[in-house]
């Protein structure tokens, strides 16, 4: 009997350590990483830069609380204000704090602005995961909170992408609109421009804010900075976790100043969101990030990945149903089990992670080069070719 709470169905494999895009199990044994952590390690594993910064932060200071002044925090949030359409960042441990963060601002946002008690709904979709607690988990629908006996109010869940139902659901106690702009946990869907903007528009005329929950599509994932790029609309909130800090914990909630404004002294808080060990990984990630070519690199790859897996989709058609993503997240559609694909995929030494809709994600880290895709090309096929 292991003491671990069994709330993970694990597998019998067990990796003692990684080097770019590949782990090592404990027979020494090579995987290819098309899973990342789940859209985590981004940056590959045993990454020298990211150690370099790491252990040097390591050895200056490790915690001190949000009460003092923490540079590399302030830093950080710098700079994901100029490469964002925020003006304030709050920075947490994971991407349900996030998201808590973000249903917290919005609802505060009215009762500041409005004194208002009742602006306090939030509506969001199927497919979408939030995170895991009771306010994330009310965002991803109400069979979410069953199984704990409990109920969350303020929360309405609609069809993702009707946007008729959309308007028909907004009320005057409507806060917040909250999306996926890739849906992650649930498939691998992404919502199309037009469902977007017209969410946009409907807040816009609402009086309602718009979160984007990236935790999963943002940081890189896509070929952009941020998933939204893509669709040319501006959140007033979006949070990010997973990829800032490569899989050191660390997340973000990111706001406009006229949100975030009304966030005062003791209205949120984090005992170790933002210490000064996390903000150094999440600028040493930016660091990376930020170089001219980086985006070239995921655009390449992401390119030779589609191109790929269409030949293998038009060959194994009894196998696969079809592929969709963006970017370096992608979503294959199986005619057979999605596990039966994955645990035939850790056979051929590839590794693969399940989603909803009977999909399987892939989701290299973005440094993939040429030869990793074709390997894993190669490990698709001979996936396919086993059933």
């Amino acid at each position: 009997m292991t003491n671990i709470l069994p709330t993970y169905p694990r597998s019998n494999l067990e990796f003692t350590h990684g080097k770019g895009c590949y782990l090592y199990d404990q027979n020494g044994d090579e995987y290819l990483d098309f899973g990342s952590g789940i859209a985590v390690n981004s940056l590959g594993y045993s990454h020298q830069y990211l150690n370099q910064k790491l252990l040097e932060q390591s050895e200056k200071l490790w915690h001190v609380s949000n009460i003092y002044q923490i540079s590399e925090q302030e830093k950080l949030a710098k700079r994901l204000c100029e490469i964002s359409f925020s003006d304030y960042v709050f920075f947490c441990n994971s991407g349900t704090e996030a998201v808590e963060s973000s249903i917290k601002i919005a609802r505060k946002y009215y009762y500041e602005t409005l004194k208002s008690k009742t602006k306090n709904q939030i509506i969001s979709f199927d497919g979408s995961f939030h995170g895991r607690t009771l306010g994330a988990l009310a965002a991803g629908g109400p069979s979410k909170l069953e199984p704990f006996n409990t109920e969350v109010n303020g929360f309405k869940f609609l069809d993702f992408g009707d946007l008729n139902k959309v308007k028909e659901a907004i009320s005057e106690d409507t806060a917040a609109i909250l999306i996926e702009p890739l849906q992650g946990e649930g498939g691998v869907i992404e919502a199309s421009i037009e469902f977007i903007k017209g969410l946009r528009k409907l807040c816009d005329e609402n009086n309602i804010l718009l979160i984007f929950d990236e935790v999963q599509c943002g940081v890189g994932r896509t070929g952009k900075m941020f998933a939204h790029q893509w669709l040319d609309v501006t959140p007033d909130i979006m949070t990010v976790a997973k990829a800032i800090g490569n899989g050191f914990p660390l997340g973000a909630c990111l706001t406009t100043e006229k949100v975030g404004s009304t966030m005062n002294f003791g209205s949120h808080g984090s005992t170790f969101g933002g210490n000064p060990l996390a903000s150094a990984v999440g600028n040493a990630v930016l660091d990376i990030m930020l170089e001219e070519d980086f985006f070239l690199n995921v655009k390449e790859a992401s390119k030779n990945l589609f191109s790929g897996l269409e030949k293998i989709n038009n060959e194994f058609f009894n196998v696969i149903e079809l592929v969709r993503g963006r970017g370096l997240m992608i979503g294959i559609k199986c005619k057979i089990k999605n596990t039966d694909f994955v645990e035939k995929a850790r056979l051929n030494k590839l590794l693969t992670v399940k989603a909803s809709d009977n999909v399987v994600r892939l989701l290299p880290p973005l440094i993939l080069n040429s030869n990793e895709c074709e390997e894993g090309l190669s490990k698709i096929r001979s996936t396919c070719e086993m059933f």
